[in-house]
């Protein structure tokens, strides 16, 4: 296990984990989602281990908002730069998964590319315009985020201060309150969170315009008591898997009585992620 730092095309270096099995020629790659750190996600830790002993490889991708707040730098500015969950632009999606992928070919001739949450969300922005089936082969979202739900505890009040700050030139202000009732972060941050950048999964009806230019063939996942879902994760996926054009192609999986971060079942999500690997190979 070994850290690695990826630059961004701006420049920011993205520090990630990769798991080094002996000679592997596959590699999993998970964007993380928010806060989605070692801390709060120990079952990276599982993945990265089972994928390991089967001989594959495993990168645990941090993007900006692995954290609260952390530390890189900009290889153009030569500089400090502090990022995070605080202040994480969606727009610069792309290039963050762009980082990993362009890591991964140099090394590795077969690629998946997993997410997990807001991950997942971001998987799907990607490959909705990036359409090379080898970078990557297939796709995996762990439990993607409803972002419907995650902020619809967001007061009009809120949303106002937030659309002022924007408005006028102050959204790199940090908000005077909790964003979602538990972020620190930005107007301009919080205001991605409004838009429709990465909320690309709904309940029911709803904008599914990235998922249904996906041309890459995958597997779904979802803990079936995840609390995200508005009460039915088996319908949830299902529906966001309805909405993929190689829907009849794609595996849905759904773990029995663990939530959203897989509680309790650490292994058997890893033990999944190692199956559906090689089935693939």
């Amino acid at each position: 296990m070994q850290e690695i730092f990826l630059p961004t095309e701006r420049g920011t270096v993205l520090n990630g984990v990769l798991f080094d099995a002996e000679n592997a020629d596959t590699v999993v790659i998970a964007i993380t989602g928010i806060h989605g750190n070692f801390y709060s996600n120990p079952f990276y830790y599982n993945i990265g281990d089972t994928l390991n002993a089967g001989g594959i490889d495993f990168i645990y991708a941090q993007t900006n908002d692995a954290f609260s707040e952390i530390e890189t730098y900009n290889v153009k500015s030569v500089e400090k730069e502090i990022c995070g969950s605080w202040n994480e632009r969606f727009s610069y999606t792309d290039e963050d998964i762009a980082a990993y992928l362009k890591f991964a070919a140099e090394k590795y001739k077969h690629i998946i590319l997993a997410g997990h949450s807001l991950g997942a969300n971001k998987v799907i922005h990607y490959l909705s315009s990036h359409h090379d089936k080898n970078l990557p082969e297939h796709f995996m979202l762990l439990s993607p985020a409803n972002i419907t739900y995650k902020t619809k505890g967001v007061t009009a009040q809120e949303r106002e201060i937030i659309q002022k700050y924007v408005r006028y030139g102050k959204g790199d202000k940090v908000l005077p309150f909790y964003f979602m009732g538990w972020v620190i972060c930005t107007a301009n941050t919080a205001a991605d969170w409004l838009s429709e950048t990465l909320n690309n999964v709904h309940v029911g009806d709803g904008d599914f315009s990235q998922a249904e230019k996906i041309s890459h063939t995958g597997a779904l996942v979802i803990g079936t008591y995840d609390n995200f879902t508005c009460g039915n994760p088996s319908e949830f996926l299902k529906n966001i898997n309805n909405h993929i054009p190689t829907a009849q192609e794609n595996k849905l999986i759904f773990i029995e009585k663990t939530g959203h971060t897989y509680q309790q079942k650490e292994q058997e999500i890893a033990d999944i992620v190692l199956k559906l690997v090689k089935d693939w190979k």
